[in-house]
């Protein structure tokens, strides 16, 4: 076939249209600006086409070259574009195996932290992978190994067992992102999976070190406390009282809104934005819990907030509530723990039902098959057992219900929920 048909000078004043110099070799233009050559030829009958570059980038004698170096590939039975593809995907795996471990967690933060509510949840994310980082940051993170990742958390595992163990669960989750971003080899095991891999190695969290759980105080002791607390004032006062009367989390009163209150029908809707399980809550309001609303709402400053912080607009801080403790005097106790406090009451001293308390505290359901079944809040029932509790707190000491009688009450309430 007639080969070499151009010149230089034919290339560069060429006008639009379809310039061949000869076996597949072709000049496309398609402005003066704008001209491409392309290699055009058959393989297994088809009709292909394949760029070689843009002129002036790629001059006349460039093209030829390259025509020539894809007529070898053809005689000798390889597919030029095909060979150019599976060179390209080479590449890019060897360039996403360059990947480092650094590059990965921002990646995987950068991808995930928009569901992360929470600014000190993305804080603590960034914290303890940069402290993975400094061991781990620089490797690429396709050859990291068990090894590795036990030289990471050997050093803080029996200091810091809570640490040590949410660190470790974050760099499994980063070394997946990375294998399913094809990163990391498919077929090899994610170094700092704990079953049949790092249990092997370290000690179980549970024997480092025994779970503690936040202080509660013991129901019986409740309605002494509250006594206690109604003589004192203040927000931070008023906003621990209905914290305990309603068995809500800190933050969730920290966050309320005079949006989310209907005083006609004594309910608290915590929208799902600022639950914890991510769903609706509604909270039954006693008349105690409605009364300090109503103090509440003399003191509005136009911010939407119920309870309301040391600036405008800004939500009253955690250490305002636990302020409060440290000034009667039971510093040892934590706000959460209140919520303890309920659940042990209602247990032992009440009828009502295990699965009605739970709704209360809004926890969610263990069973999938009973949270499909289960598509009502149970409120009607929820308002009793909140009054209840209501009623239980302003008693005296002397009324107080004895553990006695809380442990007969626990066996009845055993089998009130069997028939339930």
């Amino acid at each position: 076939m007639v080969k070499e048909k151009l010149t230089a000078k034919e290339v560069e004043r060429s006008g639009p249209g379809m310039h061949g110099d000869g076996d597949g070799l072709w000049l496309r233009v398609v402005s003066a600006e704008r001209k491409t050559w392309l290699f055009r030829y058959q393989r297994q009958g088809r009709q292909r086409e394949m760029g070689l570059g843009p002129f002036p980038a790629i001059t006349l004698a460039d093209a030829r070259d390259k025509a020539d170096a894809a007529r070898r590939l053809l005689a000798n039975g390889v597919d030029p574009l095909e060979q150019r593809r599976e060179q390209k995907a080479a590449e890019e795996a060897a360039s996403a195996r360059a990947t480092t471990f650094a590059e990965a967690c921002n990646a995987y933060i950068a991808g995930n932290e928009a569901a992360w509510r929470n600014p000190k949840h993305r804080y603590q994310w960034r914290a303890t992978l940069d402290y993975a980082c400094e061991t781990l940051g620089s490797m690429p993170v396709s050859a990291i190994e068990t090894e590795h990742v036990i030289r990471v958390l050997q050093p803080i595992w029996t200091k810091k067992p809570e640490t040590a163990s949410r660190l470790r669960g974050r760099i499994e989750l980063v070394l997946s992102y990375a294998t399913a971003r094809g990163w990391r080899d498919r077929n090899v095991l994610n170094a700092a999976l704990w079953r049949g891999n790092l249990q092997l190695v370290l000690p179980s969290k549970r024997k480092v070190r025994k779970v503690e759980h936040l202080a509660a105080l013991p129901w019986q002791e409740a309605p002494a406390f509250m006594r206690d607390l109604r003589e004192r004032e203040g927000f931070g006062v008023n906003a621990l009282m209905f914290a305990i009367l309603t068995a809500t989390r800190s933050g969730e009163i920290r966050g309320a809104t005079w949006g989310e209150i209907d005083f006609d029908r004594a309910v608290w809707t915590i929208p799902a934005a600022r639950m914890k399980a991510e769903r609706e809550h509604r909270v039954p309001l006693s008349k105690p819990a409605v009364a300090i609303l109503e103090e509440m709402a003399k003191a509005k400053d136009g911010s939407g907030l119920v309870f309301l912080g040391l600036k405008r607009g800004v939500p009253m801080s955690d250490m305002t509530l636990s302020a409060v403790l440290r000034r009667m005097g039971r510093g040892e106790l934590t706000v959460h723990g209140f919520r303890s406090t309920f659940r042990d009451w209602a247990a032992e001293a009440t009828h009502h039902a295990n699965h009605v308390v739970e709704q209360a505290l809004a926890h969610g359901i263990p069973s999938a098959v009973e949270a499909a079944y289960r598509r009502g809040d149970l409120f009607k029932k929820r308002n009793a057992l909140m009054d209840d509790w209501a009623a239980y707190l302003e008693k005296s000491s002397a009324q107080v219900v004895r553990p006695e009688l809380g442990q007969r009450r626990t066996a009845e309430n055993k089998t009130h929920e069997t028939v339930a």
